[in-house]
């Protein structure tokens, strides 16, 4: 759902910087103290961000503690950032290795507000708000990497655009590694301070608008241990950053493309464990990928699995096995004009069906287009603001907020299409060529809409639907369409008596057996297998049903014992996969070669089979 945004004008009356109490301040909106360090302090500590210890412990009135880490922002100035998450009377308490703050203590009230509060996972696979009012949040994301380098204007009109685009989320870097661009950090130890104040700037205007910054750490290719090489130096660098954004409404998205870093895995695990650890609002977790970020999922520190695939099968089979939501940070962008410099770069009207084809496997969507994400090859230009791209995520969304989209799970019993449903409540069908739909459905009373994606236009039947099994076809073959089975009057009593389950999720364990599993690894046929050179994949179907072909496969490799995490190496019945060199740390290594596959009817199937790989 949208932020309310009465809260804003609230927010913006308070002063970027306090003194050393909050003025009447608005739960979940930021209030910062600050401080000046005396001369001899300053003397004693030629670099506060590494000398200087702090931290303010903030108690709320029903006497629950929140420990914040306090920061250095230039010259003598050190800050506490802190946003209450109730009304009433707060207290804290100051300790640190400077004598000037330490012990200070201090009150300051928090007032009634509209804000909803920041956001957690909850049932199991969706995302709601943390204020008293649990309120369901639909994530829509867009890319900006570069949000907090363009030009003001060029930011404000951006800002402006996704705004009005009902945006709920922009995705950027806190540090990049473009070498025309200011860096954050002149060296390990040393902040570049007008960054950063400049980044506090920008993620409140983004704030302010109810929009959801999901700040990335740092970009690919090692570039985090490159600036911070000792762990000494990330941990600052993430309380750091903790201090100054954890109060704001923000989640946490690790660097770009873990498998690209040097032991990725373990980098990650320490990294989401500071966050876990110092981050006392417990904002969402996770990180970019080349495909899923679903292997880091056993180390404990992650909250939901982020993408970067369109591929239907990867979606539609980790949906059966993890319970937790899933961000597709990158099923594809959109080349309206600017032009193309990957595969996934795609025309609008192709972005535009993966942007459904993914919503169907129960994936929240990232928008980019290669005009304004601030990639390496690209110039950000506002004249592709407004793309096509743009539209069909705004319809996408104002489609979603009329639904119960936070219940939504795959449906499997159709033919002619992919579907969401609430069972009993309403069906949603995507049609990627029109034609026909055969459904099953509970035995109730539907309204009947059909929705064309490419223009927003809405067509209501004028016979509602009653009965067990819809037959029925789109009002034409020449685009894509949205088939809605809605009970809207359901629905509108349900939002009056509020609950957020209405139904349990249940998570099916894959079937192992292998005598109750319909097909079987063909190739490879040799047990050994070279590293970075194409191999060739095929499954066989050893019993044939209408269900089994329509089989999805998802093929992992896992070197187990150098904990790595799996790679996904293939996503058809056959083709060539490569076994990617950083999957293993050790050669030759054994391999647990798996094999997922996900029938018409839903069910999942599961083999495995060890290998060797070598160099």
């Amino acid at each position: 759902m949208r932020t309310p945004l009465v809260w804003a004008a609230l927010t913006l009356a308070l002063p970027l910087w306090a003194q050393d109490t909050c003025p009447p301040t608005p739960a979940f909106s930021p209030c910062d103290l600050s401080f000046e360090m005396t001369a001899a302090e300053a003397e004693q500590h030629p670099n506060p961000f590494v000398s200087v210890t702090m931290h303010a412990e903030f108690r709320s009135p029903r006497h629950r503690t929140v420990m914040m880490p306090g920061y250095w922002d230039g010259g003598r100035k050190i800050a506490f950032r802190f946003s209450p998450v109730a009304a009433g009377e707060w207290t804290y308490r100051l300790t640190s290795n400077l004598a000037s703050i330490n012990g200070k203590t201090g009150t300051f009230t928090a007032t009634e507000s509209d804000h909803p509060g920041f956001i957690r996972p909850d049932n199991l696979r969706a995302w709601s708000t943390t204020s008293a009012k649990r309120l369901p949040h639909l994530w829509m994301g867009d890319t900006q990497y570069t949000f907090a380098w363009l030009d003001r204007a060029l930011f404000d009109r951006m800002l402006e655009s996704r705004a009005a685009q009902k945006f709920t989320h922009i995705r950027g870097l806190v540090m990049q590694n473009k070498r025309d661009l200011p860096p954050a950090f002149a060296a390990p130890d040393q902040p570049n301070h007008a960054h950063f104040q400049e980044l506090d700037k920008r993620i409140r205007a983004i704030n302010l608008k109810g929009i959801f910054v999901d700040l990335i750490l740092a970009g690919d290719e090692d570039h985090l241990v490159k600036v911070f090489p000792q762990r000494a130096q990330r941990e600052r660098y993430l309380r750091y950053l903790i201090a100054r954004y954890a109060p704001m409404m923000i989640t946490w998205q690790g660097v770009q493309e873990f498998e690209e870093y040097t032991d990725g895995r373990a980098l990650l695990k320490e990294l989401g464990q500071y966050l876990k650890q110092y981050d006392p609002y417990n904002h969402p977790r996770s990180t970019h990928t080349v495909a899923t970020s679903a292997p880091l999922l056993t180390d404990g520190w992650m909250t939901h699995v982020i993408y970067q695939s369109s591929s239907a099968p990867l979606a539609a089979v980790e949906r059966q096995v993890y319970q937790v939501p899933m961000v597709n940070a990158e099923f594809a962008y959109e080349d309206s004009g600017a032009g193309k410099s990957h595969p996934h770069h795609v025309s609008s009207d192709e972005f535009r069906k993966r942007l459904w084809r993914m919503t169907m496997n129960g994936q929240y969507p990232t928008f980019g287009n290669t005009g304004t994400y601030g990639g390496k090859a690209f110039t950000v230009d506002a004249k592709y603001l407004d793309s096509p791209g743009a539209t069909a995520m705004k319809a996408w969304f104002e489609f979603f907020e009329r639904t119960r989209f936070w219940e939504l799970e795959p449906n499997f019993e159709l033919q002619g299409g992919v579907s969401l449903a609430l069972p009993g409540i309403e069906y949603i069908v995507y049609l990627e060529n029109g034609g026909e739909v055969d459904m099953v459905t509970e035995r109730k009373g539907y309204e009947v809409y059909w929705y064309r994606p490419a223009t927003g236009e809405t067509i209501k039947e004028k016979k509602d639907y009653k009965g067990e099994r819809f037959q029925g076809s789109s009002p034409d073959k020449n685009s894509d369409w949205v088939l809605h089975l809605s009970r809207d009057g359901r629905k509108e009593s349900m939002a009056k008596s509020w609950k957020f389950e209405s139904r349990p999720i249940f998570q099916q364990e894959p079937e192992r057996t292998p005598a109750k599993i319909p097909f079987e690894i063909e190739e490879p046929k040799s047990d050994t297998l070279p590293v970075g050179k194409p191999v060739r994949f095929s499954a066989k179907l050893t019993r044939e049903t209408r269900a089994s072909k329509m089989m999805m496969y998802v093929w992992q490799a896992e070197a187990t014992a150098d904990q790595q995490g799996y790679r996904i190496i293939g996503t058809t019945q056959s083709g060539d996969f490569t076994l990617p060199p950083s999957f293993a740390r050790n050669y030759p290594a054994v391999v647990n070669l798996r094999l997922y596959g996900l029938n018409g009817n839903g069910k999942l199937y599961q083999l495995d089979r060890v290998i060797k790989a070598e160099k």
